[in-house]
């Protein structure tokens, strides 16, 4: 089986390297995955083993450990598109998405999001325009380039062990003093 290692990104190459390339069709939330196995329609399954925290996008090109080229494609999957002609209501529908960490990809006139009848109805009472589509799907990045952890991550266990781990010893180390005094605590 052929492992996938590396994501060049929406490297512009030659179209000559690019003619044997195969296609790897994802939905949005497979490409947020950067370890999973990929099974083509003819049977031959790659491994896609890329570094954690990134997405691949649509037009993204892989590359295998022998230098095979692979073509990621963005698989058009059921989303909410939100419009309005009233920037203002655009504008506060993107602040309620983003409060809630949705995935959102955005748009000069438009939001779109994967498809959720529970936003779709707090989108309608904010009075944007909800309409269902489909279509790749292709959400912004975090604004720290990987986004954020969830439970159900696979390394979740893992960085939050690390992450309480550092928040004792932070406790420990700093704060055996009493707290009668004025000052700010904000790290």
């Amino acid at each position: 089986m052929q492992v996938i290692t590396k994501n060049l990104k929406q490297l512009k190459l030659a179209k000559k390297l690019m003619e044997g390339a195969r296609i790897i069709c994802l939905p949005f939330l497979e490409r947020s995955k950067s370890r999973q196995s990929y099974l083509f329609e003819d049977g031959e399954k790659v491994l896609i083993n890329l570094p954690r925290g990134g997405v691949m996008r649509g037009g993204d090109v892989l590359v295998d450990e022998d230098g095979k080229f692979y073509l990621v494609s963005s698989l058009p999957e059921n989303i909410l598109k939100v419009s309005s002609s009233n920037r203002l209501s655009l504008m506060r529908a993107a602040y309620h998405l983003g409060n809630r960490h949705i995935p959102i990809e955005v748009g000069l006139n438009y939001l779109h999001l994967e498809e959720d009848p529970v936003l779709a109805d707090m989108l309608k009472q904010l009075g944007v325009e909800v309409t269902k589509e489909c279509l790749a799907f292709e959400p912004e990045h975090g604004a720290y380039g990987g986004g954020h952890k969830h439970g159900h991550d696979e390394s979740f266990a893992e960085d939050y062990a690390v992450a309480q781990s550092v928040f004792e010893s932070h406790q420990h180390t700093h704060h055996e003093h009493p707290h009668d005094h004025d000052h700010d605590h904000s790290h």
